[in-house]
């Protein structure tokens, strides 16, 4: 048995005090201590959270479940039991196979997270007796399961012989445009692939499948006032590891979005970084420094919290 949960601050140094003379001399890496009984290991981490482990792990967390409750107001047992039914739901969710053997379009997106960078947005069409076993043979699954070096290997091959509408959203024009709010853009974005795809050619799909970012309702009222759009979609969560289709549109996404990345590498004559950490921001004001605060318009996303940061970073008002 293993019973895991994060400890209130006012009780950390109760539980220190409480195990100090029976902790271990020599501890796992980021544990405060680690106490061993016959029936029970108990480990205290940095984070804050508690591990009780063994046959005795509910008879001990049990004293310190108690106390939650007295001194806090928390009940563990219904927390331990919503957490555990997150995991079984998603665990029920990633074994949905409504898409396995059907011919799926499905479209997915790269670069909402970054701040330097395009958003790309592809859509693709997967003939699932044509392509499957094929796209199976290649590893195909969600990009981010893949590492940069697989992609830019299958990627080329998917974009030779796979269906599929990209569409570049470069930060120049994202700026421009005075986005406020992702997820319509992603749901402007992702119909304007979906719709252009669709009206290639006369492909034989059963369904077309987007990751859910939002609610379906709140998707439609984002491309509201959009005249072509298409609204026979299926939404689902996890959709690149239930989808082929999907799964190659994150791939050639990501292809193309590092292709994009390495050119502004050598345009700048650095490893320009993805995400969006202090890294990132140390990065911008390495660019700021070199070639001027308006050379961030070209190559970030200036909406995101780290402008400001590198504002603050160097006195620019």
């Amino acid at each position: 048995m293993t019973i895991v949960f994060k400890i209130s601050d006012n009780l950390k140094n109760d539980i220190i005090d409480f195990y100090k003379d029976r902790a271990q001399t020599s501890k796992p890496p980021y544990t405060i201590f680690q106490v061993k009984d016959y029936d029970c290991v108990t480990t205290l981490y940095e984070s804050g959270k508690i591990m009780f482990q063994g046959l005795g792990a509910d008879i001990e967390a049990s004293f310190w479940i108690e106390q939650e409750r007295i001194k806090n107001n928390r009940d563990i047992n219904y927390e331990l039991n919503k957490d555990k039914q997150k995991k079984d739901d998603k665990l029920k969710d990633l074994k949905d196979d409504r898409f396995k053997n059907i011919s799926t379009i499905g479209s997915d997106e790269v670069g909402t997270g970054d701040y330097f960078g395009p958003i790309v947005v592809t859509a693709s069409f997967v003939d699932i007796k044509e392509n499957k076993i094929k796209l199976n043979d290649l590893g195909i699954k969600d990009s981010k399961k893949l590492t940069d070096e697989k992609i830019r290997s299958i990627a080329p091959i998917l974009i030779k012989e796979i269906p599929h509408t990209t569409y570049i959203l470069n930060p120049k024009e994202y700026n421009e445009k005075g986005i406020t709010n992702m997820n319509k853009i992603k749901a402007i974005l992702h119909n304007k692939v979906l719709y252009t795809l669709i009206n290639k050619d006369n492909f034989n799909y059963d369904k077309i499948i987007v990751d859910q970012f939002v609610y379906p309702k709140k998707y439609y009222e984002h491309i509201y006032n959009i005249s072509n759009k298409v609204t026979n979609i299926t939404f689902t969560t996890h959709a690149e590891d239930k989808c082929l289709s999907v799964a190659v549109s994150s791939i050639i996404s990501r292809y193309i979005f590092l292709t994009y990345m390495d050119k502004l590498s050598k345009e700048l004559n650095m490893n320009i970084l993805k995400g969006a950490s202090n890294d990132v921001d140390k990065q911008a004001c390495e660019i700021v420094k070199k070639y001027g605060f308006n050379k961030l318009e070209e190559i970030a996303k200036l909406n995101f919290k780290n402008t400001d940061k590198v504002k603050n970073m160097l006195n620019i008002k």
